[in-house]
């Protein structure tokens, strides 16, 4: 087979991949408040398909990571402020999100920069010549309108309707999310620090399928307001703690495995789910950021986006989670890899995706040595871990 060739039926494979997760999607919409069990959805349509397409189903699994590379064209997302196009930042707690928004707001180089308001923690990012059009859904935008970090699944049931409602009236809109991933082990140990000092997240929504998630489906980790002076072995001893492959669940759609729902399927069967749902929509952000490559991050964002920061990203050096890495016994460095092992695989998966979406836009690059320096470090040091992650609404 030609090159050619094979690049086309990848990009089938892949497009056929989407329209499997977006059928999974409507029958879920269709099953309404009750749930519908994942094995009979399968075998429903399973069994309705021709052998070929059985057998490009069962070995699914074996090919996406390599389909998945090339579903989404970074090179002509063509970002349309003026149109009806929204940014929409998936912020993950403890992945350094909070500078990035910060960035989103008050670094870019437009036309009709946001206007910021201190005293609201917020700014108005507005289309041009629009007195009441939004570009931007975002933390230091719009607010957490739809809940305290609101994860995809979260995001997606609900960003349509806060805008109608900010905007007034209906408008067909194209949402382009965004989003920053961290190492799993550094993110752990920051979050796990970060609940020491006080931080619970304890307005988080946790919605799904338009339902809250019950106290019998995610029961406290924790008695009274906060979980300070809390041990690493008890953090990671509660499995309904939240933290736990944080990334992985926050990035996919909650409505493939029950919601909350943890004994609608087995624990193996729930996690392989979770994670290759969090791969394909991972894939179709058109922008992925890592926290330990800031200058890369900026660079591919700049170059998919056409646009430019007016400061460049700062690289952290040293943080809270390295040094408490260093204190861990051997053993705890082991569990802590285990309890995050969908996470690890998904960063794995991150970073192939993210070189590559780096390298393809090199290629096009003419003067990309002018223009990655242009993204290079100011030389200040940062700590991500002292960004404070507000859990109250603003």
């Amino acid at each position: 087979m030609s090159l050619c060739g094979y690049s086309l039926r990848i990009r089938f494979f892949a497009f056929l991949c989407i329209g499997l997760s977006v059928l999974g999607i409507l029958i879920g919409s269709y099953c309404g408040d009750r749930y519908c069990s994942r094995t009979d959805l399968k075998a429903s349509w399973i069994a309705s398909m021709s052998e070929n397409s059985r057998s490009f189903v069962n070995s699914l699994e074996f090919n996406s990571n390599e389909a998945l590379l090339n579903v989404f064209d970074v090179e002509n997302v063509n970002f349309s402020i003026k149109g009806n196009d929204v940014m929409v930042f998936l912020h993950i707690q403890k992945t350094g999100g909070t500078q990035f928004g910060r960035h989103l707001v008050k670094d870019l180089d437009l036309e009709r920069p946001c206007s910021c308001h201190h005293e609201k923690k917020r700014c108005d990012c507005l289309r041009p010549g629009k007195s009441r059009e939004i570009w931007l859904f975002s933390r230091y935008s719009t607010g957490w309108k739809c809940g305290l970090h609101a994860d995809w699944t979260e995001l997606t049931e609900c960003v349509d309707t806060k805008l109608d409602q900010i905007e007034g009236g209906n408008k067909n809109r194209r949402y382009l999310y965004v989003t920053f991933l961290r190492d799993p082990v550094s993110r752990f140990l920051s979050e796990f620090r970060h609940v020491q000092r006080g931080a619970t997240w304890k307005n988080s929504k946790h919605s799904c399928n338009h339902r809250l998630a019950t106290k019998n489906e995610l029961p406290p980790c924790f008695e009274g307001d906060r979980w300070t002076n809390i041990t690493l072995d008890s953090f990671m001893s509660c499995q309904y703690n939240l933290a736990l492959n944080r990334q992985t669940r926050m990035l996919a759609d909650l409505k493939a495995v029950g919601c909350y729902n943890i004994s609608a399927m087995s624990k193996s069967e729930r996690g392989r789910l979770l994670l290759s749902s969090a791969k394909l929509n991972l894939s179709k952000m058109p922008f992925l950021g890592i926290t330990e490559h800031q200058q890369m991050s900026q660079y591919i964002f700049e170059r998919t986006f056409k646009t430019k920061f007016l400061f460049p990203f700062e690289h952290y050096n040293k943080t809270v989670s390295s040094e408490t890495l260093k204190e861990l016994t051997e053993e705890q460095k082991q569990t802590v890899l285990e309890f995050n092992s969908l996470d690890v695989e998904l960063y794995d998966f991150a970073m192939k995706l993210f070189n590559n979406r780096f390298e393809k836009l090199k290629k096009l690059d003419d003067d990309f040595e002018a223009h990655y320096q242009e993204a290079h470090n100011s030389g200040q040091t940062f700590a991500w871990d002292l960004l404070s992650d507000e859990d109250v609404e603003i």
